[in-house]
């Protein structure tokens, strides 16, 4: 069996993270007859493996489980793993699991330790993952992601093996009911823990009533399924915040259109008004009325101004559409990007003050926040934010060889992009052995984001230089300074165009609350220029007698569209920034 250099590196190291990904992998586990290598097994400090894209993986061999017992995250993405392949691996409990992502394996059932049998669907010997009674296969388990199999249905089995899953991920199978089997009968609530289930691009027919047995349910998506109606048990989903129904094709007319255009919030109570818009409208008046009384009882006592105030004090937004926009930027995306990173979103926003004090250091550690936070650390969606006087429309999203997509990163020389990731690795290798420690910290974290891709991401400009390489970096050509006063914002993700929106609704609302605090110090402080210390137009003076002005930022919307000029995305939309409503008032 050919040498496993990575293995050994890592057994010398006693490393406790580890990726194999790539072309030369493949190789390897193919001339090993579709198996692991042994020396895998002589690795029991390992916490985090991945080994991913490798189409000749049939079998993880036995006793992986006992061998790494500290095990809390397990990639075994785009391989040709079967029930009875994962079986040998997952046959003992892993009590550490935490993150399990099988998807993309081609399975039809899983295997026994997740509830389904180690053969074919409706074979004789099927075996739950762990019988009642008995201690669960997976007692940590948060993730589990099934996405880009085939399977037709999930059994009882799974809610025993991994109580406390948090994330249950199904998109792109052939399930044709949903919740169906996946929820065992009994007094006690399965899946207590369930906040977020996605089964799109399914074959869903059905979305039964027992859906709002998953108490702490929030986010469901079910777009792009054969879905007929709604239950209206949907409405009883007590924490139910995100729900994305798009794509199916709905008897009931007005509530399709709902679904592609209006609130989750708005949908449930649609649902929960029996449809059709049953006492909707009514409620709706009395509702208003009630809002109108309110409000001038306040006026009356006296808190009307109170509320003015505070409506004052609000973060502002202006949308400025196309329409209205004498040069809108437009990007085009190449048809390339879907097998590699298929979504992205883009806005302009004007009006942003990063010159005093720290202001710039602050916006920097914010954008970090974001990406180690609600990106959960790139690995859904990536941030890039650039300097609009440094774009060069119209843009294109592409993808390039890693041999010659060029860039100049933040901070380096122009470099192939091969050549950067190769860098990169040496520098996480030198600094793991100069700090003595397992994890690495800046870029080098996101390295693996890219393993066993033949083509890699980029944002190129008129010009035909490459001003973004997600989810790496971006280019020294645009980046922020402290006189940048309007930025053009990218988020991209390879899970979905909503998680890109939610990210971008964050981004907006997270400087919007950093120039406030920078326009309020700068009052505080008095004027950090000749021209406000005269007075000029358009400041605030401290000795007048006056609130300081609201001024919104503006947000200018961008297209998306493909090569043939189709609209894919346009952001904001009228249904944007709705997630950041609270906070934010949006004049449209």
């Amino acid at each position: 069996m050919a040498a496993w250099p990575e293995l050994e590196a890592a057994g010398r190291e006693r490393r406790r993270e580890l990726s194999l990904a790539g072309a030369a992998v493949a190789e390897r586990v193919a001339a090993g007859g579709g198996r692991l290598p042994p020396a895998l097994l002589a690795l029991p400090l390992l916490q985090s493996l991945e080994l991913s894209g490798c189409p000749a993986l049939r079998e993880l061999g036995p006793g992986l489980a006992a061998a790494l017992p500290a095990l809390h995250t397990l990639v075994l993405r785009g391989n040709a793993l079967g029930p009875a392949g994962l079986g040998q691996g997952l046959g003992g409990p892993l009590p550490a699991l935490r993150i399990l992502d099988l998807s993309g394996n081609g399975l039809e059932v899983l295997p026994a330790a997740l509830g389904g049998a180690e053969g074919p669907a409706g074979a004789p010997g099927a075996a739950p993952g762990a019988a009642p009674g008995a201690a669960p296969a997976f007692p940590q388990l948060r993730s589990l992601n099934l996405s880009g199999n085939r399977l037709r249905e999930l059994g009882p089995g799974l809610a025993r093996a991994a109580p406390q899953l948090q994330a249950l991920l199904l998109s792109g199978n052939r399930l044709r009911v949903l919740p169906g089997p996946l929820l065992p009968p009994g007094p006690a609530a399965p899946f207590p823990l369930l906040s977020r289930l996605e089964a799109a691009d399914n074959e869903l027919e059905e979305l039964g009533a027992d859906i709002a047995a998953l108490p702490a349910l929030k986010s469901l998506d079910v777009a792009n399924n054969h879905l007929k109606e709604l239950p209206a048990a949907l409405a009883g989903c007590p924490r139910l915040k995100e729900a994305n129904f798009r794509g199916n094709q709905l008897k009931d007319k007005r509530l399709e259109k709902m679904v592609n255009g209006c609130q989750t919030k708005a949908i449930l109570e649609y649902l929960r008004a029996g449809g059709r818009g049953k006492g909707r409208a009514e409620n709706a008046r009395e509702e208003a009325r009630k809002k109108k009384r309110e409000k001038q009882q306040r006026k009356e006592s006296g808190d009307g101004e109170q509320d003015e105030l505070e409506e004052a004090s609000r973060l502002l937004v202006k949308v400025l559409h196309i329409s209205e926009n004498p040069a809108p930027l437009v990007v085009k995306a190449s048809s390339g990007v879907k097998d590699v990173r298929p979504f992205i979103v883009c806005c302009v926003l004007r009006g942003v003050d990063l010159s005093p004090g720290n202001a710039l250091k602050r916006f920097l550690s914010m954008q970090t926040k974001l990406h180690e936070d609600i990106c959960e650390k790139r690995t859904a969606a990536t941030i890039a934010t650039h300097d609009l006087q440094l774009i060069k429309g119209p843009l294109v999203y592409d993808v390039q060889p890693p041999d010659e997509l060029k860039i100049t990163p933040l901070g380096r020389k122009e470099i192939k992009a091969k050549d950067l990731l190769r860098q990169l690795q040496l520098e996480a290798e030198e600094q793991r052995k100069q700090k003595k420690r397992q994890n690495v910290s800046g870029l080098h974290k996101y390295l693996q984001l890219l393993d066993g891709k033949d083509n890699y991401p980029c944002l190129v400009d008129a010009e035909g230089v490459v001003v973004s390489f997600p989810p790496i970096t971006n280019s020294e050509k645009t980046k922020i300074k402290k006189d940048t006063r309007d930025l053009f914002l990218e988020v991209t993700s390879d899970t979905s165009l909503q998680i890109c929106k939610d990210v971008m609704d964050t981004l907006i609302l997270k400087i919007a609350e950093l120039n406030r605090v920078t326009l309020e110090n700068k009052e505080d402080s008095g004027s950090d220029n000749e021209s406000d210390a005269l007075g000029g137009p358009g400041t605030w003076n401290p000795s007048q007698n006056t609130e300081p002005r609201n001024v919104p930022l503006v947000v200018e919307q961008v297209r998306v569209v493909d090569t043939d000029g189709n609209l894919k995305v346009l952001y904001p939309s009228k249904t944007d920034l709705v997630t950041v409503s609270s906070l934010l008032t949006v004049i449209r």
